[in-house]
Protein backbone atom coordinates (compact mmCIF):
# COMPACT_ATOMS: atom_id res chain seq x y z
CA UNK A 1 0.00 0.00 0.00
CA UNK A 2 2.77 2.43 0.92
CA UNK A 3 6.52 2.92 0.90
CA UNK A 4 8.34 5.49 3.02
CA UNK A 5 11.80 6.63 4.06
CA UNK A 6 13.15 8.60 7.04
CA UNK A 7 16.72 9.95 7.19
CA UNK A 8 18.89 12.09 9.48
CA UNK A 9 22.15 13.83 8.53
CA UNK A 10 24.22 14.34 11.69
CA UNK A 11 26.55 16.74 9.90
CA UNK A 12 23.80 19.25 9.08
CA UNK A 13 21.18 18.26 11.65
CA UNK A 14 18.64 17.81 8.85
CA UNK A 15 15.78 15.31 8.92
CA UNK A 16 14.33 14.27 5.56
CA UNK A 17 11.39 12.00 4.80
CA UNK A 18 9.26 10.96 1.86
CA UNK A 19 6.41 8.57 1.13
CA UNK A 20 4.14 7.43 -1.68
CA UNK A 21 1.10 5.19 -1.88
CA UNK A 22 -1.60 3.82 -4.13
CA UNK A 23 -4.23 5.50 -1.96
CA UNK A 24 -5.03 9.14 -1.13
CA UNK A 25 -3.31 11.67 1.13
CA UNK A 26 -0.13 9.80 2.09
CA UNK A 27 1.41 12.92 3.63
CA UNK A 28 -1.49 13.50 5.98
CA UNK A 29 -1.75 9.86 7.02
CA UNK A 30 1.84 8.64 7.19
CA UNK A 31 4.53 11.24 7.84
CA UNK A 32 5.10 13.32 10.96
CA UNK A 33 8.22 15.05 12.21
CA UNK A 34 9.59 17.56 14.68
CA UNK A 35 13.17 18.80 14.55
CA UNK A 36 13.44 18.48 18.35
CA UNK A 37 12.07 14.92 18.31
CA UNK A 38 12.66 13.07 15.04
CA UNK A 39 10.58 11.47 12.31
CA UNK A 40 7.83 8.85 12.20
CA UNK A 41 6.03 7.02 9.40
CA UNK A 42 2.90 5.08 10.38
CA UNK A 43 1.26 3.03 7.64
CA UNK A 44 -0.33 -0.33 6.84
CA UNK A 45 -3.76 -1.81 6.13
CA UNK A 46 -5.15 0.01 9.19
CA UNK A 47 -2.54 2.67 10.01
CA UNK A 48 -2.62 4.21 13.48
CA UNK A 49 -2.30 7.97 13.72
CA UNK A 50 -2.03 7.39 17.48
CA UNK A 51 1.12 5.31 17.01
CA UNK A 52 2.58 8.09 14.92
CA UNK A 53 1.84 10.86 17.38
CA UNK A 54 2.64 8.84 20.52
CA UNK A 55 6.06 7.83 19.20
CA UNK A 56 6.93 11.38 18.21
CA UNK A 57 5.88 12.61 21.66
CA UNK A 58 7.90 9.89 23.40
CA UNK A 59 11.05 10.71 21.43
CA UNK A 60 10.64 14.39 22.32
CA UNK A 61 10.61 13.32 25.97
CA UNK A 62 13.91 11.47 25.50
CA UNK A 63 12.98 7.91 24.60
CA UNK A 64 14.94 6.23 21.83
CA UNK A 65 13.23 5.25 18.60
CA UNK A 66 13.36 1.61 19.70
CA UNK A 67 11.86 2.29 23.12
CA UNK A 68 9.06 4.39 21.64
CA UNK A 69 8.19 1.95 18.86
CA UNK A 70 8.20 -1.09 21.14
CA UNK A 71 6.00 0.67 23.70
CA UNK A 72 3.22 1.57 21.26
CA UNK A 73 3.24 -1.63 19.24
CA UNK A 74 3.25 -4.21 22.02
CA UNK A 75 0.06 -2.90 23.65
CA UNK A 76 -2.09 -2.71 20.50
CA UNK A 77 -4.10 -5.87 19.65
CA UNK A 78 -4.51 -4.60 16.08
CA UNK A 79 -0.76 -4.33 15.51
CA UNK A 80 -0.76 -7.16 12.96
CA UNK A 81 -2.34 -4.83 10.42
CA UNK A 82 0.00 -1.92 11.01
CA UNK A 83 3.54 -0.83 10.14
CA UNK A 84 5.76 1.79 11.77
CA UNK A 85 9.25 3.24 11.44
CA UNK A 86 10.86 5.93 13.59
CA UNK A 87 14.12 7.88 13.66
CA UNK A 88 15.22 9.88 16.70
CA UNK A 89 17.49 12.90 17.06
CA UNK A 90 20.48 10.68 17.92
CA UNK A 91 20.05 8.97 14.51
CA UNK A 92 18.75 5.76 16.11
CA UNK A 93 16.07 4.00 14.09
CA UNK A 94 13.61 1.22 14.71
CA UNK A 95 10.69 -0.37 12.92
CA UNK A 96 7.75 -2.74 13.16
CA UNK A 97 5.91 -4.65 10.46
CA UNK A 98 2.75 -6.44 11.58
CA UNK A 99 2.39 -10.14 10.87
CA UNK A 100 -0.82 -9.55 8.89
CA UNK A 101 0.65 -6.88 6.61
CA UNK A 102 -0.18 -7.36 2.93
CA UNK A 103 2.79 -8.84 1.08
CA UNK A 104 5.31 -7.88 0.17
CA UNK A 105 5.88 -6.01 3.42
CA UNK A 106 9.02 -5.34 5.44
CA UNK A 107 11.25 -2.62 6.84
CA UNK A 108 14.96 -1.77 6.95
CA UNK A 109 16.53 0.19 9.81
CA UNK A 110 20.12 1.38 10.09
CA UNK A 111 21.77 4.32 11.87
CA UNK A 112 20.36 7.48 10.34
CA UNK A 113 17.83 5.77 8.09
CA UNK A 114 14.57 3.81 8.21
CA UNK A 115 12.65 2.43 5.23
CA UNK A 116 9.34 0.56 5.15
CA UNK A 117 6.85 -0.73 2.63
CA UNK A 118 3.77 -2.90 2.32
CA UNK A 119 1.73 -4.21 -0.61
CA UNK A 120 4.91 -3.80 -2.65
CA UNK A 121 5.32 -5.32 -6.09
CA UNK A 122 8.52 -7.10 -5.00
CA UNK A 123 11.16 -7.14 -2.19
CA UNK A 124 13.64 -5.26 -4.37
CA UNK A 125 11.66 -2.04 -3.87
CA UNK A 126 13.11 -1.54 -0.38
CA UNK A 127 16.65 -2.36 -1.53
CA UNK A 128 16.32 0.13 -4.37
CA UNK A 129 15.31 2.81 -1.88
CA UNK A 130 18.25 2.02 0.36
CA UNK A 131 20.68 2.17 -2.56
CA UNK A 132 19.34 5.57 -3.65
CA UNK A 133 19.38 7.10 -0.17
CA UNK A 134 23.04 7.83 0.79
CA UNK A 135 23.83 11.49 1.37
CA UNK A 136 25.74 13.27 -1.38
CA UNK A 137 26.13 16.82 -2.68
CA UNK A 138 22.46 17.04 -3.61
CA UNK A 139 19.98 18.86 -1.34
CA UNK A 140 17.98 16.52 0.92
CA UNK A 141 14.75 17.12 -0.99
CA UNK A 142 16.45 16.01 -4.22
CA UNK A 143 17.66 12.86 -2.47
CA UNK A 144 14.19 12.01 -1.19
CA UNK A 145 12.68 12.46 -4.64
CA UNK A 146 15.44 10.24 -6.02
CA UNK A 147 14.48 7.55 -3.50
CA UNK A 148 10.79 7.71 -4.44
CA UNK A 149 11.70 7.47 -8.11
CA UNK A 150 13.94 4.45 -7.45
CA UNK A 151 11.12 2.74 -5.56
CA UNK A 152 8.67 3.35 -8.41
CA UNK A 153 11.13 2.05 -10.99
CA UNK A 154 11.71 -1.09 -8.90
CA UNK A 155 7.99 -1.86 -8.88
CA UNK A 156 6.61 0.36 -6.13
CA UNK A 157 3.08 -0.14 -4.81
CA UNK A 158 1.49 -3.09 -6.57
CA UNK A 159 -1.62 -0.96 -7.30
CA UNK A 160 0.30 1.96 -8.78
CA UNK A 161 0.62 5.35 -7.10
CA UNK A 162 -1.95 8.03 -6.26
CA UNK A 163 -0.25 10.33 -3.72
CA UNK A 164 3.22 11.34 -2.56
CA UNK A 165 4.75 13.55 0.12
CA UNK A 166 8.04 15.16 1.12
CA UNK A 167 9.09 16.52 4.52
CA UNK A 168 12.39 18.31 5.25
CA UNK A 169 13.29 19.69 8.69
CA UNK A 170 16.53 21.68 8.90
CA UNK A 171 17.91 23.88 11.71
CA UNK A 172 18.52 26.87 9.45
CA UNK A 173 15.50 26.67 7.14
CA UNK A 174 11.72 26.60 7.54
CA UNK A 175 10.08 23.18 7.20
CA UNK A 176 9.45 21.97 3.67
CA UNK A 177 6.20 19.99 3.86
CA UNK A 178 4.88 19.22 0.37
CA UNK A 179 2.00 16.90 -0.47
CA UNK A 180 0.29 15.64 -3.60
CA UNK A 181 -2.92 14.17 -2.23
CA UNK A 182 -4.20 12.69 -5.50
CA UNK A 183 -2.66 12.37 -8.94
CA UNK A 184 -2.14 9.83 -11.68
CA UNK A 185 1.58 10.70 -11.47
CA UNK A 186 2.17 11.98 -7.91
CA UNK A 187 5.96 11.78 -7.88
CA UNK A 188 6.26 13.94 -11.00
CA UNK A 189 3.80 16.44 -9.55
CA UNK A 190 5.72 16.45 -6.26
CA UNK A 191 8.88 17.30 -8.20
CA UNK A 192 7.04 20.15 -9.92
CA UNK A 193 5.73 21.47 -6.61
CA UNK A 194 9.20 21.32 -5.08
CA UNK A 195 10.51 23.29 -8.07
CA UNK A 196 7.88 25.97 -7.50
CA UNK A 197 8.86 26.13 -3.82
CA UNK A 198 12.36 27.13 -4.91
CA UNK A 199 11.11 30.07 -6.97
CA UNK A 200 10.30 33.69 -6.12
CA UNK A 201 8.31 35.06 -4.43
CA UNK A 202 7.72 32.03 -2.19
CA UNK A 203 11.40 31.17 -1.78
CA UNK A 204 12.31 34.78 -0.93
CA UNK A 205 9.63 34.92 1.73
CA UNK A 206 11.14 31.91 3.52
CA UNK A 207 14.09 34.09 4.58
CA UNK A 208 11.74 36.11 6.79
CA UNK A 209 10.09 33.40 8.89
CA UNK A 210 11.37 31.78 12.12
CA UNK A 211 13.70 28.77 11.97
CA UNK A 212 15.07 26.45 14.65
CA UNK A 213 18.30 28.46 14.96
CA UNK A 214 16.42 31.76 15.13
CA UNK A 215 12.91 31.34 16.48
CA UNK A 216 12.22 35.08 16.51
CA UNK A 217 13.34 35.84 12.94
CA UNK A 218 11.18 38.40 11.13
CA UNK A 219 11.49 40.94 8.30
CA UNK A 220 14.13 43.58 8.97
Amino acid sequence: MTFSILTFDKKTGTFAAAAATGSLCVGGWVLRGDIESGLVASQGTAPSTFWRDDVLRAMHQGQSAQEAVEAVTKSDPGRGHRQLIALDRQARSHGFTGADSVAYANHITEPGIAIAGNMLERPEVLEAMLSAAPADDQPPDDRMLRVLTAAKQAGGDSRGLSSAALLILAPDRPPLDLRIDYSEDPISELKDLRHKARQSPYFDWLAEVPVHLDKTRAPK
